[in-house]
């Protein structure tokens, strides 16, 4: 039951990693606070993979099958994380979080279309709940409808491009050695990190280093980002290798009520009754859906 505090403690890094990039998205924009979560997080992540490969050697093959399937999840959670940060600042960082798990009905789907995965009748039921705490939860204020529906819109992109992400970086692990998943999964996310890191750094480079420069400015913030970043990472990653991805999916939304709790006191940010009630539908179907 190791995963269990594992995928606890990989949810609580979560919730700060998120805080710091969301402080960083007045001067570095989405696309700067995105960077550091890979940039400022790449150096962690190969410690951590330097030591799993110490205390667990392991025969690992870089083949160009891990490779694409890294690339393809790098890609989506590059853009997922975008989209999230930009729905935690048109909405509030709490409600953000909450979209996010928009990501569990999404897995379901794809599950069922593109690898053939079938959940129970009552995973199903989890997924509707879990869909419809979603709907309430997005639904606008008065007067605010334009710029609810955003928040929403980019929630769920960021949900389904999580989906997508959390499939290839699975895969890639799997391609790189089934047979040691632990040392197999942090040496996953360092060369996914690589990869982002290397891309988005050019990118802004040529497109706006403006932002890029901000974000490098502010490097303290930059470098807890970064940190939490990678033990998130390497939390979630040590948790599925030691248990199915269900029970770990139901354990994390324990991030949920994180996220509230740190948007009341980092950003003065109140949560309503009614998001309050449909952030726990929604954190049901989710834990239905995981163990269905």
């Amino acid at each position: 039951m190791l995963w269990i505090p594992i995928t606890v403690a990989a949810a609580a890094c979560q919730v700060a990693r998120n805080a710091a990039q969301r402080s960083l998205l007045t001067g570095a924009g989405p696309w700067g606070a995105t960077l550091v979560r890979f940039l400022f997080g790449l150096p962690f992540s190969l410690v951590f993979s330097g030591v799993a490969l110490l205390l667990m050697p392991a025969d690992l093959q870089v083949t160009p099958v891990t490779l694409a399937w890294a690339a393809l999840g790098g890609t989506m959670q590059l853009g997922a994380t975008a989209a999230l940060l930009t729905a935690m600042q048109r909405s509030s960082f709490a409600l953000g979080t909450a979209f996010q798990q928009s990501g569990l009905p999404f897995a379901a789907i794809l599950g069922l279309l593109v690898f053939g995965d079938h959940l129970s009748l009552r995973g199903w039921g989890g997924v509707l709940l879990a869909s419809a705490g979603l709907i309430v939860l997005s639904w606008p204020r008065t007067g605010e409808a334009t710029r609810d529906w955003t928040a929403a819109g980019l929630g769920t992109l960021s949900g389904f491009c999580f989906a997508i992400s959390a499939n290839a970086f699975r895969q890639s692990a799997l391609a790189l050695d089934p047979a040691h998943p632990i040392p197999a999964a942090l040496v996953t996310v360092a060369i996914v990190q690589a990869m982002q890191s290397a891309g988005l750094t050019l990118w802004m480079a040529l497109k706006d280093r403006r932002s890029l420069i901000a974000a490098l400015g502010s490097w303290r913030v930059s470098m807890g980002a970064g940190l939490f970043g990678a033990l998130a990472s390497a939390g979630w990653f040590i948790a599925l290798a030691l248990s199915p991805a269900g029970p770990v999916r139901a354990v994390g939304v324990v991030e949920m009520p994180m996220a509230a709790l740190a948007g009341r006191r980092l950003f003065a940010e109140r949560v309503t009754l009614r998001q309050w009630l449909a952030g726990g539908v929604t954190a049901l179907g989710v834990v239905l859906a995981a163990f269905g």
